[in-house]
């Protein structure tokens, strides 16, 4: 297929949308994912407003949604016939589609490694694709890769890798990294990159202006691009409102939600410029566990109102417009009634996330390798759940071949319709065209 480069794929939508819908609003530094409004100016950008919250009507706790539940697509109208990406849906195969839908380690391509191996951040990690790994990558055809830092060793290494990985597949893929700054930050914390590094978020938010987080973003994302990257797992949009919590502290930007919200939103606009897809996470909030979901199962027991007027603050008060949200293994039992992970709550997703809030971009899970998820779930239930609840990507399960060929049975025999298959598929090829890496 033919690959656009960023800035002529963003540059192309810009005028589509000049010449059709008249002037952008400039409340927005993402471009639009439904393909009928382009991309907002981004060079002077301000961080959005954030209101008052809203009242809302309580939300019944009464009831438990398990995460295997029969699903209800929330997605907006279905695609044109005369829609490329409709029409490029057409011709894909059903493995094709389904690996739309996964975003992996790298190293899940080796089959020499065991999942411990690949999982590991202590283990050695590829840093080139192998003949054997493009076999894999022909039956199991991801839709993206991030790479850690065990698959960074120096510049040119990365640059020939990213490469590879670019040109693997008839959909290129997404090429993604944690680069959130301060102490999560793989190519900034690495010395053989010589890059701008920032000291947390924290820090930048202590300074109170936004357009420090914005320029935070602007940077970050400018030498991700320099290096083949198109998604960023960042910004951190959670409160960080508990102090037993371990796993969030300086990585939010401050323990105000509207700061944080302005801080987060500047940030992502700052990625966007530079043709980033930022991720906002960990919803409904991880700020306020006292739990690693890395080592377990977070909890939050907070009700819905009280999520509404700080965890969800960042996403209610930004336009996440042509962003993605990473929704946590973090239950939330005095909202959903039950201790169901919200990367598999279709309560959370569905109706909060998407209902409520308004949110139609891609919904990304927290990494399916976690011990919130696989001290419960097995890789295929887990990703079967995921979907189920209203999942767009499902991100690098503890097995891929399980996780995979269960998804790919599940649409077989009609445990996930067809419909919300395309759902998917549909929305992730969009933001692929949008940002620039697939021309359909």
């Amino acid at each position: 297929m033919k690959k656009l480069s960023v800035s002529a794929a963003l540059l192309l939508a810009l005028c589509v949308l000049l010449t059709a819908c008249g002037a952008p609003s400039p409340a927005s530094g993402y471009p639009e994912p439904e393909g009928t409004a382009a991309l907002r100016p981004t060079a002077t950008p301000q961080p959005t407003a954030t209101p008052e919250p809203a009242d809302t009507p309580e939300k019944s706790t009464e009831a438990s949604h398990s995460p295997a539940e029969t699903e209800t697509p929330t997605t907006a109208e279905a695609p044109a016939e005369s829609d490329a990406v409709a029409r490029y849906m057409d011709t894909m195969t059903l493995r094709e589609k389904v690996g739309q839908l996964f975003f992996i380690r790298p190293d899940a391509l080796d089959p020499a490694r065991t999942p411990g191996e690949i999982n590991s951040s202590e283990t050695e990690g590829v840093k080139t694709l192998t003949d054997d790994m493009r076999a894999v990558l022909a039956a199991y055809p991801v839709g993206g890769v991030a790479i850690f830092g065990k698959n960074i060793s120096d510049p040119e290494t990365l640059r020939a890798f990213s490469a590879q990985l670019r040109d693997a597949t008839t959909v290129p893929m997404f090429l993604g990294v944690d680069e959130e700054g301060g102490l999560v930050a793989r190519l900034a914390n690495n010395a053989a990159f010589g890059l701008p590094k920032y000291e947390s978020a924290a820090a930048v938010g202590a300074s109170g202006s936004a357009a420090d987080a914005e320029n935070m973003g602007r940077t970050i994302g400018a030498y991700l691009t320099d290096y083949g990257f198109t998604v960023d797992f960042a910004p951190v949009a959670d409160v960080y409102t508990n102090p037993a919590n371990t796993v969030i502290g300086s990585r939010a930007f401050s323990t105000d939600a509207r700061t944080a919200a302005a801080m987060a939103g500047a940030c992502a606009q700052g990625l966007a410029s530079q043709g980033v897809l930022p991720v906002y996470k960990h919803f409904p909030g991880h700020g306020d566990t006292a739990e690693d979901s890395h080592n377990g199962l977070a909890v939050t027991y907070k009700t819905h109102d009280e999520l509404a007027e700080c965890e969800w603050i960042p996403y209610s008060a930004n336009d996440l417009t042509g962003a993605a949200v990473m929704v946590g293994h973090i239950a939330a039992p005095n909202v959903t009634g039950d201790l169901t992970p919200a990367s598999l709550s279709g309560t959370v997703i569905r109706e909060y996330l998407r209902g409520e809030l308004g949110f139609t971009g891609l919904v990304i899970t927290d990494s399916m390798a976690m011990h919130g998820v696989t001290d419960a779930y097995s890789s295929g239930d887990a990703a079967i759940a995921a979907i189920q609840a209203g999942v767009d990507v499902v991100l690098m399960p503890e097995v891929l071949s399980e996780a995979f060929d269960a998804v790919v049975t599940a649409v077989e025999n009609g445990t996930i319709s067809e419909t919300r298959l395309d759902e998917s598929v549909y929305r992730v090829l969009q933001y692929k065209q949008l940002y620039g890496i697939f021309n359909p």
